[in-house]
């Protein structure tokens, strides 16, 4: 079976499978814990040992145990060269034709400068360099993610890494996309609140979640009001080098506004430009995802990741704003892309979407906040009406 560090042929020991073909139904089959298979570019891998050293973290990569990974596999590996030293031949074909990409090519680009604009946006600088789209090199983004999220930012590089891959490999999906676990504060989508209604499951009074999202909804969403535990046992990796990078970040803060402030002016200082942060981010990715298609994984083609987005129209404040982010459906698509390219392809998936009817869904700003509210009422209705009727 597999082995520890590569990925190895999904062959079983003395099957004489070896070179042989496998049916879908055998792939899908080989979908636990313990036992995790999935297809790339038509060859069949075993990934039960190797999801364990996967650099992306274990969930990302489990998350298309017995399914077709080709197009995910493409997406979040721009150097395919490098990626491949870790899997080993032969592996199995499996049977049929595999399955239709659709698509633009996609052409890397490269920053051209920083400014003192990313230093005030720091949250898109580390996002660019989490998703490996500023150098060619992927330890260079790997060292200067760590040193901006950490130092700049004062979160851990692994934990962003843990939650964030997982979202971009089953956006909206739930269990699989950790941004759509709401801890039972609020309830999205049409699914999950009607399976909470049936259930008699009320944490909170999910008809008024439209009303409290704006106090409680971003610092519960964003996760970066205060220092969190889970950063911290992330930051204790092995990999990572300690916590020091996010010590550095609080101690640099500290030293520089304690003099000013003093120790309570500080901390009040801090824990309300978090909250304005959260407020900015969440409202950045939800416009983009919450009013979207939000259920269990139906396990889709890539490029049909569009029902889980939509983009907000380009103008300059919204480019700034959003940190390039409003083009989130080509983000999606193509997640090294530097991010100022979005509105050179975009046009190009724009077409394609029509070509092949796929909705491509573009809100002005206001619209999409107020699609955010809309949402959770219908969410909060949907829950209500399971609740008291079902």
């Amino acid at each position: 079976m597999g082995g520890g560090g590569h990925l190895t042929e999904a062959g079983e020991p003395g099957s004489g499978r070896a070179g042989g073909v496998y049916t879908w139904e055998e792939v899908q089959s080989h979908c636990n814990r313990n036992d995790q298979w999935l297809v790339i570019d038509r060859k069949v891998y075993n990934i039960t040992q190797w999801a364990k050293r996967h650099p992306g973290g274990s969930r990302v990569i489990s998350h298309y145990a017995g399914e077709d990974a080709s197009e995910a596999f493409t997406a979040f590996h721009p150097n395919i060269k490098y990626v491949q030293k870790f899997s080993e031949t032969p592996v199995h074909w499996r049977v049929g034709s595999n399955r239709a990409k659709s698509g633009p090519g996609q052409k890397r680009g490269h920053h051209k400068r920083f400014s003192t604009l990313y230093v005030l946006q720091a949250g898109w600088l580390q996002h660019d360099f989490g998703h490996l789209s500023v150098f060619k090199k992927s330890s260079w983004n790997h060292v200067l993610h760590k040193f901006s999220i950490g130092h700049l930012k004062g979160a851990s590089a692994n934990w962003w890494n843990h939650r964030h891959f997982q979202h971009h490999a089953k956006p909206n999906i739930f269990s699989k996309d950790p941004d759509v676990n709401m801890l039972h504060v609020f309830v999205v989508g049409a699914t999950q609140p009607v399976e909470y209604g049936i259930k008699k499951i009320k944490y909170m009074p999910y008809h008024y979640q439209h009303q409290y999202f704006f106090l409680v909804g971003p610092p519960a969403t964003h996760s970066n009001l205060l220092p969190r535990a889970d950063h911290t046992h992330h930051d204790f990796t092995p990999r990572l080098g300690g916590p020091g990078l996010v010590l550095s970040y609080y101690l640099r803060y500290l030293c520089c506004s304690i003099p000013m402030f003093g120790l309570f002016g500080s901390v009040l200082l801090i824990t309300f430009v978090r909250f304005l942060e959260s407020h900015w981010f969440v409202w950045v990715t939800q416009m983009n995802h919450l009013p979207m298609d939000i259920d269990h994984d139906k396990h889709r083609d890539w490029p049909l990741h569009l029902k889980a987005t939509c983009n907000i129209k380009q103008s300059p404040f919204n480019d700034w704003f959003s940190g390039h982010l409003n083009f989130q459906i080509e983000h999606h698509l193509f997640p090294t892309m530097p991010r100022h390219n979005y509105h050179r392809v975009a046009p190009l998936v724009r077409a394609l979407c029509e070509k092949h009817g796929i909705p491509y869904n573009v809100k002005t700003m206001w619209q999409g906040i107020v699609d955010v509210f809309r949402s959770l009422k219908n969410s909060g209705d949907l829950w209500l009406d399971a609740y008291l009727h079902k």
